[in-house]
Formats: structure tokens, C-alpha cells, sequence
């Protein structure tokens, strides 16, 4: 695929994932400036585009360091010399604890750094168990970050706020190989509710949550160093909180249709679409056409992609057509097809599950229409599910 650099974006075979280099550069320049303006740390998500080249060009721009979800992520970036992590997620299984631990020791001679979430007391026994076991065995004491995650409003992984915090806090505080570093805090069902009145409603639960919580394990003379949550959709609330110090968004990067469907508060910041699979018409009919990217060139969790429209609203809409095709027809108030061969790009609904669709992202510099290859982006954490 290195043979496209260079070439026109005509050149790029079908069906195929697509960067827009100077919007995506954009959105990263936008979310860099709103997190210094605002004196928040940023730590973009990388499970979203799972490149260790795009977590570098991230902290480049001021990031501290990036996030993932799973230790193989952690483990593909980190190849990718990307030395500051969090892993935002729960791990208890000792094979992949066993992992971790070593993940440390290989990141503290080049002064890295490793963080991971629990919300269990046997979480923290298993974790402090395997670093003291890797400990013992290579004689490099590193210890590794630990924040409580604690559950505000998502009602997926962390302990309840308040007091059930507190022995969580108690019993890392016990072991040297830990760290206690302080809250994970993250609204994931926020960042989708469509109204800025919904999202703002729900931060401030999830604020008022991380205070009551950071407030009684402090009363225990132990200090809450950082509270990070926070996505793409409710940045600005989590900011504007004065309570959470660190920034987690990560789609913001590309973004996608399920994002862009979100009405926009004021002062947010805007981001522009920069990732598109790139689709050809191969089959032409009365009322459809057909073009030859299906759902296993783009995911569908969140939605089918929208049709890219150059002008002011798009002329077609998508809808299912299988695992290799979509189905193209004439959106209200249009009645033009495109013809045999034509070249379209559609907007994914989800983007981080569509990039793990794919072994490559193709970097396009001058736009959609008339831009050029310029860089092919490996994803080196696709498939990295353990």
C-alpha cells in the first residue's frame, strides 16, 4: 500500500478507510488549544484510532499521554513507543496482570509510565500480588498508578461513589507497588444524549458524585491527586467543573455520524469529520444504486454511515445492504442517482469499531476530491481485544 504515497486519492482501491490529514490536524490543533485554555490535562483515547503514530502526533501537540481499554492495546502502543498509558478499564485475570506488571518494568528505564483503574478489593489484591511478584523477580520497583473508578451514571464497570470508595482507597494505599493517583470518573451515556441540556444535567451528577467521593477520602488523610473522565461530548461540562484535571476524548480526533448528531452548546468546541471509508457505485438501477461498501468495511452499532455531501446536505441515503454492499437511494427531496463507477465517501456512524475494521488508514493531504496520499497510518491495535 506504501506505493499510493504520492498518487492522487483517485488512486485509492475501494472499499477503504480514509484520513483527511488537514481536518483531522485541525481537530487536533482545536482540542489541544481548548485544553490549555481551560488549564486541564489532555489524554486522548486511543482505542479510538489505536496507532501508535496518531498517540504520538497527540502528545506532540501537548497531550500527556494517551488512554486505552485493553491490556493488548497498552501492549501494541507501547511497541509503537508510546511510553505514558492509562488503561481505563478493570483487568483481573493474572495472565494479563502478569502483562501489566511487565509493561512497567520495560516502561521505567526510558522514565514511562503506566495507570489502570479498579473498583474491587480483589481487583487491587490480584494487581498488587503480580507487580510485587515482577517486582521480586527483576529487582526494578516501579509502581504502578491506580485510580478507583467509580460509577457516575454509566451503570457499567466502578464501585459506587461515596463511602464504598473509601476502602478501595485504604487497601491500595497498603501496598508499595501501588500508587493511589485518584478517580476515573467516566459518563459514557452522556456523551450521546443529543440535547446540551441532557448532557449538562447529567455531568452534574457525575460531579457532584466525584466531589462527595474526593471529599470523604480525603477526610481519611489521603489526597486525590487527579480526577480524568470526560469524552468528546461533555468536554466542556467536565472542564468547566473545576473538578476534573484531565481530558479523556478521543473521537473528537475523527469524529462520526453518531457525534455529529448531537445539537452543539455554546462554547463548545466544533470538529470537523475527518474519517471516511471511501465506496464505489458498482451496480446502477431505476430507484438504487449499489455501492461496494458493506458492513465490513464500516460498524453499525451506532448507526449506518451518512453519504459524504460536498455541498450543503447529502443528495443519497445509505442503508443495508449486507456485509459488502450498501444500498443507495435518493434522499427526500432529491431524485439523482450517481452513475456506474462513481466514487463516494460515506461517514461511519462509530468510529473507533470501523478503524478496528481495518489493517490501514489511508492519510489524504488537500482534501477529498483533489488531495493526495500522503502517509498510510497503521492500526496497530486492531484486534486487540484481550
Amino acid at each position: 500500500m506504501s506505493d499510493l504515497i504520492g498518487h492522487s486519492v483517485n488512486a485509492i482501491d475501494t472499499p477503504a478507510l480514509v484520513l483527511d490529514l488537514d481536518m483531522m490536524e485541525r481537530n487536533l490543533r482545536t482540542m489541544a488549544a481548548f485544553a490549555e485554555r481551560h488549564q486541564v490535562l489532555l489524554r486522548p483515547h486511543a482505542k479510538m484510532h489505536k496507532s501508535a503514530e496518531l498517540a504520538k502526533l497527540q502528545i506532540a501537540a501537548g497531550a500527556v499521554g494517551v488512554c486505552v481499554q485493553k491490556t493488548s492495546e497498552a501492549e501494541a502502543l507501547v511497541a509503537g513507543g508510546v511510553h505514558n498509558i492509562f488503561i481505563t478499564n478493570e483487568v483481573v485475570a493474572l495472565h494479563k496482570l502478569t502483562r501489566i506488571a511487565a509493561l512497567t518494568r520495560v516502561l521505567a528505564p526510558q522514565g514511562g509510565k503506566l495507570a489502570i483503574c479498579v473498583d474491587s478489593m480483589e481487583g487491587i489484591k490480584r494487581l498488587a500480588d503480580c507487580m510485587n511478584d515482577g517486582r521480586i523477580a527483576s529487582g526494578i520497583t516501579s509502581a504502578i498508578d491506580v485510580f478507583i473508578e467509580i460509577n457516575v451514571g454509566q451503570n457499567r464497570c466502578g464501585v459506587e461513589p461515596g463511602l464504598p470508595a473509601i476502602a478501595l482507597a485504604l487497601e491500595i494505599r497498603k501496598h508499595p507497588a501501588l500508587n493511589f493517583a485518584g478517580l476515573q470518573a467516566y459518563h459514557g451515556g452522556a456523551q450521546h444524549m443529543r440535547s446540551p441540556t441532557e448532557r449538562q444535567a447529567a455531568i452534574v451528577g457525575a460531579v457532584k458524585a466525584v466531589s462527595d467521593t474526593r471529599d470523604l477520602i480525603e477526610a481519611q488523610g489521603m489526597k486525590v491527586g487527579l480526577v480524568t473522565g470526560a469524552g468528546t461530548g461533555t468536554a466542556p461540562l467536565e472542564a468547566a467543573s473545576k473538578l476534573y484535571g484531565e481530558l479523556q476524548a478521543g473521537s473528537y480526533l475523527f469524529m462520526d455520524a453518531d457525534y455529529a448528531a448531537n445539537e452543539q452548546a455554546v462554547g463548545q468546541p466544533r470538529f470537523k469529520h475527518a474519517l471516511f471509508v471511501k465506496t464505489q457505485v458498482i451496480s446502477v438501477h431505476a430507484h438504487h444504486v449499489v455501492c461496494d461498501a458493506g458492513h465490513k468495511s464500516h460498524a453499525i452499532d451506532s448507526g449506518l454511515p451518512k453519504v459524504h455531501a460536498f455541498s450543503s446536505r447529502s443528495e443519497l441515503d445509505y442503508s443495508n445492504g449486507g456485509d459488502e454492499h450498501g444500498i443507495l437511494k435518493p434522499a427526500a427531496g432529491s431524485t439523482r442517482l450517481p452513475s456506474l463507477g462513481s466514487m463516494l465517501w460515506l461517514i461511519p456512524g462509530h468510529c473507533d469499531p470501523t478503524v478496528n475494521l481495518h489493517d490501514m488508514m489511508i492519510g489524504v493531504r488537500g482534501g477529498l476530491l483533489k488531495g493526495i496520499v500522503e502517509r498510510i497510518i497503521k492500526v496497530d491495535g486492531r484486534g486487540a481485544l484481550t
